[in-house]
């Protein structure tokens, strides 16, 4: 059988339980495996023990071992994530999306027609899928929806359909009615 290998946490189970207190979700884990080899440093533990202690992969606990045998508590506790990736567009092409998407009379058809403006306004090539997806999330477009109206539509020609189509509908019933009296 291997001989496990000794880690001497040099802080006090106080300390780390006041520092888990403090740190966030992601660190907790990690000072966890600190106060448990602290608890049993007489007769000390196997990675693999010590993972199912605390509900991890067993390749975490000798990463992050390795990590403190290095560093410290403090190399244990930093990590070197990155936040979010900037935006693919810029905030004019951002206005200019949002005024496009937001103008009833422009008449866009689709994002298609959005990549084509965005090409030659800002000589820009981006992706169609990124395209719906950063309008979808900032601006809560939907691809397919029905336009409630035409952006040409004559309001005028519509009232007058609308008088002269129910009249024939008057007349169209009137017929069909003494049609089947008759």
């Amino acid at each position: 059988m291997p001989k496990l290998k000794q880690v001497t946490v040099k802080e006090s189970q106080i300390e780390l339980k006041g520092r888990m207190k403090k740190s966030s979700n992601l660190m907790i884990p990690r000072i966890r495996m600190l106060i448990e080899i602290k608890r049993h440093e007489e007769e000390g533990l196997s990675k693999r023990d010590l993972a199912e202690l605390i509900g991890v992969n067993h390749n975490s606990i000798q990463k992050w071992r390795t990590m403190y045998l290095k560093g410290g508590i403090e190399a244990l506790c930093s990590h070197k994530m990155k936040g979010n990736k900037p935006s693919v567009f810029t905030k004019e092409e951002h206005n200019i999306i949002k005024d496009k998407l937001n103008n009833p009379t422009n008449g866009l058809r689709g994002y298609k027609e959005l990549l084509v403006v965005l090409e030659q306004e800002f000589k820009k090539n981006v992706k169609y899928n990124t395209l719906v997806k950063y309008c979808i999330r900032n601006f809560k477009s939907k691809i397919k929806v029905a336009r409630k109206s035409h952006v040409n539509k004559n309001e005028q020609a519509v009232e007058t359909f609308k008088k002269t189509s129910v009249e024939s509908v008057r007349k169209q019933s009137k017929t069909k009615k003494k049609d089947i009296v008759q």
